[in-house]
């Protein structure tokens, strides 16, 4: 609306066609990959028409690389506002095909069925939320990530710490999955603030865009919206990269281990040997 503060909006899209595919394999009337990008530039499109002011940014993500469709040097992102609706439509389905097709070159990607760089694209995401801040804009912020592929163990670290830096900076962090669950993301929405959703209805992915995440975060208490899921914390353990319920935790610098170590694989801190106690001299009897 015109009197209330503008958003900046920065959306990160899974665009793995691994992943794509066999979300289409399981299902026999699921969503395409072409409808998702479809659906996210009309959503785009309200986006930008609620508000005069509200800026977006949109990220591709595979699991080779992480770019920026959107915003780019041959298409701006200020003019006339409804002139920009078809600039922006065509950077959106170009970028994400290209990224998707360069992708389909790598066999090796392709057969190993790698998740996408979703610790990358957070990264990103709020390096440039914090040039556009540190440029002068007065926007209210947030992050929404689209996602069809599973969590990587191996981006545990690099994913929460995106997300204290988004908690310390008050960016909520929406969720909007088509694949399986993400527990990273879970924790992700739960700590920022922001939504989580698996999508029950693939196919319907645009009214769940309209209805959960096209709202602003200052507004959302004033709202009916989807029950929350039960937030998964468990956390990745740094030896194996394996989710862990219970585990070891080094007391210097806090690192988590599915079996116990002598020497902390990361400070090289030295632990007693469960059940091994300092040794201790006979009692003598005294007559």
């Amino acid at each position: 609306m015109a009197g209330e503060r503008p958003s900046q909006l920065v959306l990160v899209v899974d665009v793995s066609p691994v992943h794509w595919g066999r979300l289409n394999a399981a299902a026999e009337e699921s969503l395409s990959f072409t409808r998702c990008v479809e659906n996210v530039c009309v959503f785009l499109n309200a986006f930008m028409m609620i508000n005069d002011g509200n800026k977006i940014a949109v990220l591709a993500s595979h699991p080779l690389e992480n770019r920026f469709v959107y915003p780019t040097s041959n298409v701006p992102s200020d003019g006339v506002r409804y002139e920009l609706f078809a600039a922006l439509d065509k950077a959106v389905v170009d970028g994400m095909k290209a990224m998707a097709q360069k992708l389909t070159l790598h066999e090796n990607v392709i057969a190993d069925g790698s998740p996408s760089l979703m610790a990358g694209s957070l990264a990103k995401a709020l390096c440039y939320i914090n040039r556009t801040t540190q440029a002068g804009g007065q926007l209210q912020s947030r992050i929404l990530i689209v996602k069809v592929s599973p969590d990587a163990p191996a981006q545990y670290m690099a994913t929460m710490n995106c997300i204290f830096g988004a908690q310390k900076n008050g960016i909520p962090i929406d969720a909007c999955i088509i694949g399986p669950d993400s527990g990273f993301l879970q924790q992700a929405s739960d700590l920022t603030g922001g939504m989580y959703l698996r999508v029950p209805e693939p196919k319907a992915l645009l009214q769940y865009l309209m209805w959960v995440f096209l709202p602003d975060a200052s507004i959302r208490n004033t709202l009916v919206f989807p029950s929350r899921a039960l937030v998964d914390y468990r956390a990745a353990c740094f030896c194996h990269r394996k989710l862990v319920e219970v585990g070891f935790v080094c007391s210097v610098c806090l690192s988590i281990f599915c079996q116990f170590n002598p020497v902390c694989l990361t400070c090289n801190s030295r632990f007693r040997v469960p059940g091994l106690g300092a040794a201790k001299g006979k009692k003598k009897n005294v007559t």
